[in-house]
């Protein structure tokens, strides 16, 4: 049954077609309607839309429904069509006609943009909480292993001394960096659709700034159609931050695959942290590593299939932005349990200490010498040569020591640098927090 229903029902098949996975979606999203649901009603009553009591009893009924949502007992009864449509026939059903006049002045067009903005805003906070656990962590490995040293590469081959501080701080930080993408994605997020209808707008004398502060929006789409249109640009902006910060994970896993293979023996995890082969008793294979690889590549996808979903659209409502659920949803479950199990990885990670006290990798140390006779007073193009000759000659005896001191260089971290920049590129939840907060006073 559809609220909208007159005296026929679409096809079974196209019923079935065009609902696709909506329900699963809708579940997640129904304490997300109730909240929008409150602060619409509140506003329908300061335009005389609803009566002061008739405002106390659906204010009664949401925070009933909202309770069994928490609980678990909400399901979307069979024949019903979306999570705004239970909610309304449950308030109908237990209030009376006063269920029927909460969806005055709306559109399940902006009922639905509403929803998703309040998911994304909850979901970004939580994605932001797991990429600063994963962050502080680095911070501080960096800080444990500043002083060990390991190879450096540049084309996959061996180039220069690095550090694992070094390697565990430049992750670090490009997470921070990451984070102005989450930025830009949670300000656009932040903005109020609610109001603007079925995109163009409503001849009801609608507030909606009353509901853009009760909903601690920090401002609201101001015009409708514009308001519409912001479904697809939202979920573009936020498919590029999901990516970002899965192009980050995908160089930690990448890296992590290549430092834990015999050939490097750079670092390794304990044994309840891999997993082993059927016939090969010696393996310990980096299965975690390789399934975070095949995630965030997943995510890295993401930003193209949507701008192919959203190519050709004119403007208004297209049933073909259903489908960006599809896609965001579940991409945040794979960036968050990336992000979870990356943690608990680099919780128990050992790496390999004097590394390059091997005489392997002698020639590591290439670059220092140059610059050493550099300092002594030596032409660099002439220091250059001479030590591309002694490595021809085999005549190459290098000292081991590394002395670098400028910013961001394996003796000076700036790893308090790269702290405020994380806090520099932080989001502000506390007036979302707030709001909702009062909404359900």
């Amino acid at each position: 049954m559809k609220l909208w229903q007159k005296d026929k029902t679409s096809k079974k098949e196209v019923e079935t077609f065009t609902i696709g996975r909506d329900p699963e979606f809708d579940l997640l999203l129904a304490p997300f309607d109730l909240s929008g649901s409150m602060a619409h009603a509140s506003m329908l009553a300061s335009i005389r839309l609803l009566t002061a009591d008739e405002l106390q009893v659906l204010k009664k009924g949401l925070k009933e429904i909202r309770e069994e949502v928490q609980n678990g007992k909400f399901a979307i009864a069979p024949g019903v069509e979306d999570v705004h449509s239970q909610v309304e026939f449950l308030l109908t059903e237990r209030y009376g006609d006063v269920g029927k006049k909460l969806h005055s002045g709306r559109s399940r067009n902006d009922q639905v943009l509403v929803d998703l903005k309040l998911y994304y805003r909850q979901a970004i906070r939580e994605t932001v909480a797991e990429i600063d656990e994963l962050f502080n962590l680095l911070l501080k490995l960096a800080e444990k292993h500043k002083d060990d040293l390991m190879p450096g590469y540049t084309h996959t081959q061996l180039a220069m001394p690095s550090s694992f501080g070094l390697w565990f701080g430049s992750l670090a930080e490009g997470l921070a960096e990451d984070m102005l993408l989450w930025q830009s994605a949670y300000a656009l997020v932040n903005r109020n659709p609610l109001g603007s209808a079925a995109g163009y707008g409503s001849s009801f004398p609608l507030d909606r700034k009353m509901t853009t502060t009760l909903l601690g929006f920090a401002d609201m789409h101001h015009n409708v159609i514009n308001a519409q249109n912001s479904r697809g640009k939202a979920e573009k902006f936020l498919s590029f931050a999901l990516a970002g910060t899965a192009g980050t994970l995908n160089r930690l896993a990448t890296d992590a695959i290549m430092y834990m293979n015999q050939h490097f023996g750079f670092i390794h995890f304990p044994d309840e942290l891999t997993t082993g082969s059927s016939i090969m008793p010696h393996k310990k294979n980096p299965d975690v590593f390789e399934l975070i690889r095949a995630k965030t590549n997943q995510i890295q996808g993401y930003p193209q299939s949507i701008m192919m979903l959203l190519t050709n659209l004119s403007t208004g409502y297209h049933r073909d932005l259903q489908l960006l659920k599809e896609t965001i949803f579940p991409a945040f479950e794979q960036l968050n349990d990336s992000l979870k199990i990356a943690q608990l990885m680099l919780e128990n990670i050992s790496v390999r200490k004097n590394l390059l006290d091997d005489d392997f990798y002698a020639y590591l140390f290439s670059v220092e010498e140059v610059n050493r006779l550099v300092l002594e007073g030596l032409p660099f193009r002439d220091a250059y040569k001479k030590v591309g000759m002694d490595i021809e000659k085999n005549n190459f005896t290098p000292g081991t020591q590394v002395r670098h001191t400028h910013e961001g260089s394996i003796g000076n971290l700036c790893l308090e640098e790269i702290k405020q920049k994380m806090q520099a590129s932080g989001i502000d939840f506390s007036k979302a927090l707030q709001a909702e907060k009062e909404l359900w006073a």
